[in-house]
């Protein structure tokens, strides 16, 4: 189930009441009068089943209420209502395949911006596989898989694609446009200082054995993008957070990044050229996937052109 809270313009509020009423997938309908002040009105509350969550956020804005007021959508992680639980029979479809375009469309523009935090995780990331590399430990380039924020922009880029959201995509790409560059700037000049401090000796590059996979390209390279794009947009349609994970330890994004860092200050330029290579292909190949999963659920949601920008949260 979702909570739904609707600030709304006294005159509109009978509407709300009767669009709400109305519907099965509908439980818990608690209406407070006169109790919003900026803007004057009412406040509307529900519970709304998933599989119609889409369906209700539309025909609402529809009728003005995110012009004259306000609509916020949560997720109820618990409820223990068998009210609630009919709502949900009564409704069509399995709740776990419904998508809610306004939901997907905030979640990933908030994962999208580029600020400090998305940088400061980006270049945490890329140094986290520079040690990786220089140690040749795969445990650590695993964390630096993990903690990489990168997919947040790609999935972005998927959404503004089939949603036809200029600014989502302007957002992503100069998160992913800025973030890699700075990223990998820092980190070949960490490689420069543990060069200089004898910390890393270029040659040890050439006897790397268990992190090798960052720079080979082939085939496979384009599969698990392809296959990992797939399953995180599953995942984020879906609000199965766990499968993330994998995702993100899959594809080959911040090692490879870190790796062409480091490659370059060793001057290695075949290797590096590699990592860069299996970096365009992992990103292309999640963005490639993540579209075309999209476009095969588009049978649970038809996105809104005129839908307003991703809200903070």
């Amino acid at each position: 189930m979702m909570h739904l809270r609707v600030v709304s313009d006294t005159r509109d509020t009978d509407a709300v009441i009767e669009l709400l009423e109305a519907e099965p997938g509908v439980a818990h309908l608690v209406i407070t009068p006169g109790v919003s002040r900026q803007p004057a009105g009412d406040v509307v509350e529900a519970e709304v089943a998933r599989a119609v969550a889409e369906d209700v956020l539309q025909r609402l804005s529809e009728r003005g209420l995110t012009r004259r007021g306000g609509i916020s959508l949560q997720p109820v992680h618990m409820m223990l209502s068998d009210t609630a639980d009919a709502a949900e029979r009564a409704t069509p479809g399995d709740s776990d395949d419904t998508v809610i375009w306004d939901e997907l469309v905030a979640t990933t523009g908030d994962e999208s911006r580029l600020n400090p935090t998305f940088l400061a995780f980006l270049t945490i990331a890329c140094l986290l596989a520079a040690v990786g590399v220089v140690t040749d430990s795969v445990i650590t380039v695993v964390g630096a898989m993990v903690v990489g924020p990168d997919f947040g922009p790609l999935a972005a880029l998927a959404v503004a694609v089939v949603g036809k959201r200029r600014d989502l995509a302007a957002r992503a790409g100069l998160a992913l446009g800025v973030g890699f560059p700075f990223a990998m700037l820092v980190t070949a000049a960490f490689t420069l200082l543990a060069r200089a401090t004898g910390l890393f000796d270029p040659a040890s590059l050439r006897a790397l054995d268990d992190v090798s996979f960052i720079y080979q390209v082939g085939p496979w390279s384009v599969i698990v993008a392809l296959l990992a794009g797939a399953a995180g947009m599953v995942a984020l349609t879906s609000e199965k957070s766990g499968p993330l994970i994998g995702v993100f330890i899959s594809v080959t994004t911040v090692p490879a990044a870190g790796f062409a860092a480091v490659a370059a200050v060793a001057g290695d330029w075949h290797d590096g050229g590699g990592a860069a290579l299996q970096l365009v292909i992992n990103l292309a190949g999640i963005t490639v996937a993540g579209v075309l999963t999209l476009l095969l659920r588009r049978g649970h949601v038809v996105p809104r052109a005129s839908a307003a920008p991703a809200p903070h949260r």
